[in-house]
């Protein structure tokens, strides 16, 4: 359909095809109503995805839903609740304490043991006869106590065909050494003849220490080969960290080792961490032999003079100063678990000295440390015996600590 310029409509057929003009009306009509039915639908599919269905909650405006369900919706800023005022903070009362924690760390804590040069524990000092430092720094000691360490120590027990006479005080001694252990102690029980034998490894269990100590009836042989028992249990317990113990239950005799005194005893100077305790038993057979000019029989049948036993005490005293321990010779079995209580207290206690480091900081780097005993003037600190004489001492603690976090 195109109007003239007369502003009459004609009709004329599309593409070339003659065409009536009822024809091209009814067809025009056709695509107006097409047309209206179409946009009609769309108007109703628009309206009907808008509003809500029967049920239907409509989404709630700016500012957040009313209910626990439902779409939400972002509030806007201004519409934010202003941020809670901070906490009042307490009115000081006059006269009241103040009860606020202060907290610091790192805290830094020194076993120290003082001895006398025989090994015994010195328990009279206080916390102002210390000073302790780090790399060079006087430090300012904030806890000071006394405490028990535990030991790490080997039971070593003569136990040969020759002992018959000496049996009982062998027995008698280990058990009352046993009997002082405590749970946090680390015991191995080795017996020797001709060579020693393992009979308990390093145990916490008192019970299987007393096992073990219950194996030992009837002996194997008749030699008592000391020095190599000895030097094979310092081997042993070299490659153990930390210091350790020997307690030595033995006559002194030696009859077959195949190492002779100067071997053992240079075994024993060049052995580091390691206190020996020797425990002379027989005492009371002894005595009664030398007592009626007779020399104690011994292993394989050989008779031992006063002056071997006299050479063996010797013996015995120079491990134990070589070692910083101390030889015991006790006369009576009753003897015995006063002697080890001794023993007990010489090696177990210590001083426990904690301090925060005028250098907090936990970069990882090694701090070297000092401990001495002092006198109020800052010079040595002189320690005197019963019959007030100077004592000589030796104060044994840690050369240093790492400063790192600890993690638990």
């Amino acid at each position: 359909m195109i109007s003239d310029r007369s502003g009459q409509v004609s009709v004329r057929c599309s593409r070339g095809f003659g065409c009536s003009p009822l024809r091209e009306f009814f067809r025009i009509s056709l695509l107006i109503l097409a047309l209206a039915i179409f946009t009609g639908l769309s108007a109703a599919q628009d309206q009907g995805s808008s509003a809500p269905s029967k049920g239907q909650e409509a989404p709630p405006a700016d500012g957040g839903p009313q209910s626990d369900v439902g779409p939400y919706a972002v509030p806007k800023k201004k519409d934010e609740p202003p941020p809670p005022p901070p906490p009042e903070r307490p009115k000081k009362v006059e006269g009241m304490p103040d009860y606020s924690i202060h907290v610091d760390v790192p805290v830094v804590e020194v076993p120290v043991m003082v001895t006398t040069k025989d090994g015994q524990f010195i328990s009279s000092l206080k916390q102002e006869d210390f000073r302790i430092s780090e790399d060079g720094t006087p430090q300012k000691i904030s806890n000071f106590t006394i405490s028990e360490a535990p030991i790490t120590a080997v039971l070593l027990v003569e136990f040969s065909g020759g002992d018959y006479f000496f049996m009982s005080d062998i027995l008698h001694a280990s058990y009352s050494f046993v009997s002082t252990l405590k749970k946090s102690d680390w015991l191995a029980v080795i017996s020797y003849d001709m060579k020693p034998y393992i009979l308990a490894d390093f145990t916490q269990n008192k019970q299987e220490a007393y096992g073990a100590l219950n194996q030992l009836r009837i002996p194997g042989f008749t030699e008592s080969n000391l020095f190599d028992a000895l030097y094979d249990s310092l081997d042993r317990i070299d490659r153990i960290e930390g210091h350790k113990y020997i307690i030595l239950v033995t006559t002194g005799i030696d009859t077959f080792s195949k190492l002779n005194l100067d071997q053992i005893t240079k075994k024993i100077k060049n052995t580091k961490d390691v206190t020996i305790f020797p425990i002379s038993v027989g005492w009371q057979s002894r005595e009664y032999f030398e007592s009626r000019g007779m020399a104690a029989p011994h292993g394989m049948g050989i008779p031992v003079t006063q002056i071997d036993y006299l050479q063996a005490d010797n013996e015995m005293n120079t491990f134990a100063r070589l070692t910083g321990g101390r030889a015991y010779f006790p006369r009576f079995q009753a003897e015995f678990p006063e002697i080890f209580q001794q023993i007990g207290g010489d090696i177990r206690n210590q001083y426990s000295i904690a301090y925060h480091p005028t250098n907090p900081k936990l970069d990882g780097t090694y701090r070297k440390l000092k401990v001495e005993v002092v006198a109020p003037d800052g010079g040595p600190l002189k320690i005197k015996d019963q019959k007030g004489k100077d004592l000589k001492y030796m104060v044994i603690a840690r050369e240093g600590y790492t400063a790192k976090h600890t993690v638990e």
